[in-house]
């Protein structure tokens, strides 16, 4: 009887799709603080307030996310937004996540780019860069308390970040290089290898999936239709490559708007790990390969991210924004910049549609692969060494004003010149860490009083300490 009054209570098993899509606008205005926070706020909304799936629904699709290149977060609201209302469901759902972080960076980019170099302005990015590279070391820890639970596993991560920083490996070759080993060591059975959750996502009191709209059995249209599947699928990766092929036949493939294309189509299907993974393979090759951006700017971009709702992967599109903006390649650097960062977050998240509508409806097998799941737990080791990487990258740009490359028995170091250390960011970077692991500071306070104290001290000294 008990099971029967809360069906009742329910209005049907269906959302109609007008308040549907105020509920994903609501979420995508909320979608601060990085995946975990998005997921964790997913979570709260769509199963213990709108109670649209349980629990155990919920944690079945974030698994399959997981496994996937790309956001999750943004994956996730693509998945549940195909179960409740099909195609357009995910359609809108998935880009109703993304909107508010594509306006805002856009609107950040072009501020930065005609008056980046005012001074109040450098002083509030200087002041975010400390912040940042904080925001950074804290996900390192994080991911590490959540991935590095056996020797293996630390061995992986250990591997990753000395492939990356010793050795410039490329980041792709260590993520496939990872997932090769987990998968091997979950077909052999070693424990060390066996995938957790992600996120830790958990509910105090867990909402039965019986006890929701789409209840317990599996809609009819989420079922396996291999022909629905490959038909989108085939669709979305023209309008996923037509824009990249046009740049490259009309502009000639050596043009910043071939290349930015070509750059973000290639990171789309490599980018396992989660956004701070990604964003060292990236920082490095718009710094070091395509020289977009110097590594300060990146970490602006980054700052950016943090500070607006959306997936923190959308730092991309102020990266091909400012590599269109500085080779404008025929065009006013400020209409190439908007195109570019719009060609950016195209060829960066439309991907993402292809993973979901392709996988979702076999994903009940892939949910028993014991290999994969291994593949996944050693590719999160990994990415550990890769954010570690990442965090050491920024900090070195960060504190110190030059760099010299070292180039002996094979090996390729990046160290800082001592007498260059940047005394006033070290301070800034120092007092950020002191009140996020100290007094637990939260990330947005922890980025708006940073940029406040930069501001503060361009105006007590009329300048702003040279940052790279």
């Amino acid at each position: 009887m008990e099971k029967a009054t809360a069906d009742l209570s329910l209005p049907s098993r269906t959302v109609p799709f007008a308040q549907a899509v105020r509920v994903w606008a609501r979420i995508a205005a909320l979608s601060f603080g990085g995946p975990a926070g998005q997921i964790a706020m997913m979570h709260r909304i769509l199963v213990e307030e709108k109670r649209w799936l349980g629990e155990r629904r919920f944690l079945h699709a974030l698994n399959y996310c997981m496994l996937l290149p790309g956001p999750e977060a943004q994956q996730l609201a693509i998945y549940i937004g195909w179960l409740m209302h099909r195609t357009r469901g995910g359609l809108v759902a998935g880009a109703l996540f993304v909107l508010p972080g594509f306006l805002s960076i856009m609107g950040l980019s072009i501020l930065y780019a005609l008056f980046g170099q005012v001074g109040a302005v450098t002083a509030l990015f200087f002041g975010l860069k400390a912040a940042v590279l904080v925001v950074v070391i804290q996900a390192v820890l994080r991911v590490g308390r959540r991935s590095l639970r056996s020797a293996p596993m630390i061995a992986l991560a250990a591997g990753a970040f000395a492939a990356l920083f010793v050795f410039k490996v490329s980041f792709p070759l260590v993520i496939v290089a990872a997932g090769l080993i987990g998968f091997i060591g979950g077909r052999l059975r070693l424990p060390a290898f066996m995938a957790a959750g992600g996120h830790g996502v958990q509910s105090k009191a867990e909402v039965a999936d019986a006890d929701t709209l789409l209840g317990e059995e599996t809609p009819a249209h989420a079922r396996p239709n291999l022909r629905w599947s490959l038909s989108i699928s085939a669709v979305l990766l023209a309008l996923w490559l037509a824009p990249v092929a046009a740049c490259g036949l009309l502009l000639g493939w050596g043009s910043s708007f071939a290349q930015i294309g070509l750059f973000f189509s290639k990171m789309a299907v490599v980018t396992f790990g989660g956004a701070y993974a990604v964003l060292a393979y990236v920082a490095q090759e718009a710094v070091q390969t395509y020289h977009w951006l110097r590594p300060g700017e990146m970490l602006d971009g980054l700052g950016m991210a943090e500070t607006t709702p959306g997936p923190l992967i959308i730092v991309t599109q102020f990266v091909g924004f400012m590599g269109a903006f500085r080779n404008p390649t025929g065009l006013s650097p400020l209409t190439a910049g908007v195109l570019a960062g719009m060609l950016t977050t195209w060829v960066t998240f439309l991907p993402c549609y292809i993973w979901i509508f392709l996988g979702a409806p076999f994903v009940e097998a892939l949910r028993e692969a014991r290999a994969l799941n291994a593949a996944l737990a050693a590719i999160g080791a990994a990415v550990v060494g890769v954010i570690l990487n990442l965090a050491l990258w920024f900090g070195l740009h960060v504190l110190f004003r030059q760099m010299i490359e070292v180039r002996q028995f094979g090996l390729a170091l990046e160290l800082p010149v001592i007498s260059s250390v940047n005394l006033a960011s070290a301070v800034l970077a120092l007092a950020a860490a002191v009140a996020a692991f100290r007094f637990k500071v939260g990330v947005i306070p922890l980025l708006l009083g940073c940029s406040a104290a930069g501001v503060l001290y361009y105006l007590l000294t009329g300048s702003t300490p040279a940052a790279r």
